[in-house]
C-alpha cells in the first residue's frame, strides 16, 4: 500500500509547478474582481472601503481515509486579513487571504496528518444596517491552497502542494464602535476537497472568528 501510495505522491510532486500556478492565478482574477466593482462606486461617492481582520476556530466536520486507514480531522485554528467595498450601503465585495490548518491521527496503526490550507477568496455579502448594528449573510468563492504532511506506518510525505476550488457560506453582525472602526463575529462553511495521491480530503468544516474592522 505504501508503495503505491509513494508512487501517487511523486507524480503530484512533479506537477506541482503546474499546480501552485493556479491561487496566483486565480488571486490576480479576484484582485482585478474586486478593483472592477470598487472603482466606479468610489467614483459615484458609495460608503467607504474597508479593512478587516479575523481570528477563531476552525472545526472540520469530515472525516477521511487514506488506504484502509481512517482519520478523524481535530480542530484547528483560522485566521484572515480581508480588504472590502461597499458597492452599495446593503451590499459589499470582500477580498480575503487566510490560513487555517487541522490534524488527525488514527487509532491505528499510529501515524499524523496535517493540513495547512492558504484560502484566497471573494465574498459577496449581503447587509441589514440598523444604527450601530449591521448583520450581513455571505456567499463566496475561493483557491486553497493545501498543503499535507502525513507520517506514520502508512507512509511519509511532505511538501506536497494542492490548490483546488471551494465555495463558503455564512454569516455575521458587525458593531460600529465609531464611524471608521467595528467589532464583528462571523461564522461561515467551507466547502473544499483536494485530493493526495489518489485519496479525496474534504476539508469542509465550520468556521467562527472574531472581527476587527477599520473603514476608509
Amino acid at each position: 500500500m505504501r508503495s503505491g501510495f509513494m508512487r501517487s505522491q511523486r507524480s503530484i510532486d512533479e506537477s506541482g509547478g503546474e499546480i501552485m500556478k493556479r491561487p496566483l492565478v486565480l488571486f490576480l482574477v479576484l484582485s482585478v474582481a474586486l478593483i472592477g466593482i470598487a472603482s466606479p462606486a468610489a467614483a459615484a461617492g458609495n460608503p467607504p472601503s474597508y479593512m478587516v481582520l479575523k481570528g477563531g476556530l476552525f472545526s472540520p466536520s469530515k472525516d477521511f481515509d487514506i488506504g484502509a486507514t481512517h482519520f478523524e480531522l481535530d480542530d484547528g485554528f483560522v485566521a484572515e486579513i480581508a480588504v472590502g467595498h461597499y458597492i452599495v450601503p446593503f451590499f459589499a465585495a470582500e477580498l480575503g487571504v487566510g490560513y487555517f490548518e487541522s490534524k488527525a491521527s488514527p487509532a491505528v496503526p499510529p501515524g499524523e496528518a496535517k493540513f495547512k490550507v492558504v484560502p484566497v477568496t471573494l465574498t459577496g455579502k449581503v447587509l441589514l444596517p440598523f444604527g450601530p448594528i449591521e448583520p450581513y449573510g455571505e456567499f463566496g468563492i475561493g483557491g486553497y491552497i493545501t498543503k499535507a504532511e502525513v507520517s506514520g506506518t502508512i507512509g511519509n510525505f511532505t511538501g506536497s502542494t494542492k490548490g483546488v476550488f471551494g465555495l463558503h457560506a455564512g454569516g455575521g453582525v458587525n458593531f460600529n464602535i465609531t464611524p471608521s472602526v467595528f467589532l464583528g463575529a462571523e461564522g461561515r462553511y467551507i466547502w473544499a476537497k483536494p485530493s493526495f495521491g489518489g485519496q479525496d480530503i474534504k476539508l469542509d468544516g465550520f468556521t467562527v472568528t472574531g472581527n476587527l474592522g477599520f473603514r476608509f
